[in-house]
């Protein structure tokens, strides 16, 4: 799988080969009757566990309908995958059922100032993630851990004693640690754990209107109807939910990142019309390469077979379709609220970005905060579990060229740096 230290590559990547107790789980897991994906099997299950009734406005309900027809007709879809589909579908059913219930019982929430948050709206792959960690480490910024976007709302009966560990945290360690044994490589590309500063895409899954959706299965026509509709209210739903985070634990001012608002930045503006702004640019064709090898390995977990050119075809054009509209929206921005970052200069200059980005933010940079994100830059160099190798032709039949072409309108437009031109 290695020739060196810092190189990897995966060599089972379209044809997966597991540990024998996780072969004998997804060989259990075909013997299983069909899971019915349905808006009202779901529902219910979400009901009996949580013994709330009240989803709030019941709109959502169309669109969830959509996203279970569209995944039951995914023939490649394992039946290992409709079962984590259906589950964490039931998840966030569950969570909006506790948010319903905590903001009916505390409607003094969504009177709370929410001012002035810096948003990251990069495509995956381009440093946002090393951003976004770096600025978390400023506890002056409210940022959100991986734990808690998975569930954002407790279980009322799981009563915490001072000093007690959320067992929300040990769930999501007990789900890393058997997503670990599935892709051993994972971390090499996106490495995850409990206290992992995470997107507030997640967040958005309680409104069932995400771009996440199309991480778990091939949904085009969930796509195209995501697309042809304005998000705006589900990004306001967001920030109501991000309100109530904010209730339950300070502070209140928020560093967000997600690259979902790369091709929403009318509806970003819209809901956080005060925010500082970065959009951070890299070649479009190295944040496709590593996004698909990422997609294609990951979906040993739901798909089978893993069809990596599907996936690779699916994915640049999905790339190509933010770029477009980045494209298209960029100047609905006030300027004097944007900062354009590049990758090539970040990487070399981390810290140095982000007090320009402060700077723009009116946020002083203090010497214990930059002392921190030093001590995160030593504790987490870049490739620290060795890096990816990817081959475009060999892995998706894809040109390298034939991309570059197709993605000339973005590079042109912002000047971006071309690594493997």
């Amino acid at each position: 799988m290695s020739s060196a230290a810092s190189d990897v590559f995966i060599s089972d990547l379209k044809d997966p080969i597991y540990p024998d107790f996780i072969q004998q789980v997804l060989d259990d897991a075909a013997k299983q009757p069909r899971i019915l994906l349905s808006p009202e099997s779901a529902m219910d299950s979400a009901r009996e566990q949580t013994g709330l009734s009240d989803f709030g406005d019941m709109e959502f309900v169309g669109r969830l309908s959509l996203i279970m027809q569209q995944m039951d007709a995914d023939a490649g879809l394992s039946p290992m995958g409709r079962t984590l589909s259906f589950g964490f579908l039931v998840r966030n059913l569950v969570q909006r059922l506790r948010f319903v219930d905590l903001m009916n019982k505390n409607p003094a929430i969504d009177d709370l100032p929410f001012e002035r948050p810096i948003v990251i709206a990069g495509l995956p792959r381009s440093g946002t993630t090393h951003m976004l960690n770096l600025i978390s480490v400023d506890k002056r910024l409210r940022s959100l851990p991986y734990w808690e976007s998975l569930e954002p709302f407790a279980d009322p009966a799981e009563d915490l004693q001072l000093g007690d560990e959320d067992p929300r945290v040990q769930r999501c360690r007990d789900q890393l640690a058997m997503q670990d044994q599935i892709m051993p490589y994972f971390k090499n590309m996106h490495d995850m754990y409990p206290e992992h500063v995470h997107e507030e895409i997640e967040l958005q899954f309680l409104d069932f209107s995400t771009m996440l959706l199309e991480n778990y299965a091939l949904m085009p026509k969930w796509r195209d109807y995501y697309l042809a509709h304005d998000q705006t209210p589900h990004y306001q739903y967001m920030k109501r939910a991000l309100k109530a985070l904010q209730w339950q634990r300070g502070p209140d001012r928020w560093i967000l990142k997600s690259p979902q608002h790369m091709e929403q930045l009318k509806p970003l503006k819209s809901t956080f019309p005060d925010a500082t702004f970065v959009i951070p640019h890299r070649d479009p064709v190295s944040v496709a390469t590593s996004l698909i090898t990422m997609v294609t390995y990951s979906a040993r977990m739901s798909r089978s077979p893993v069809d990596a050119h599907a996936i690779g075809d699916y994915w640049v054009d999905r790339v190509e379709r933010m770029l477009q509209a980045c494209v298209r929206d960029i100047d609905s921005l006030p300027a004097e609220q944007v900062i354009h970052v590049n990758f090539d200069q970040f990487m070399s200059e981390d810290i140095q970005t982000i007090e320009r980005i402060y700077a723009l933010a009116d946020l002083p940079m203090t010497d214990q905060v930059k002392h921190a994100m030093q001590a995160y830059i030593a504790a987490n160099p870049r490739g620290k579990y060795g890096r990816v190798r990817y081959d475009l032709k060999k892995d998706f039949g894809l040109n390298k060229d034939a991309l570059y072409e197709r993605f000339k309108f973005y590079t042109d437009r912002f000047s971006v740096t071309l690594e493997n031109k």
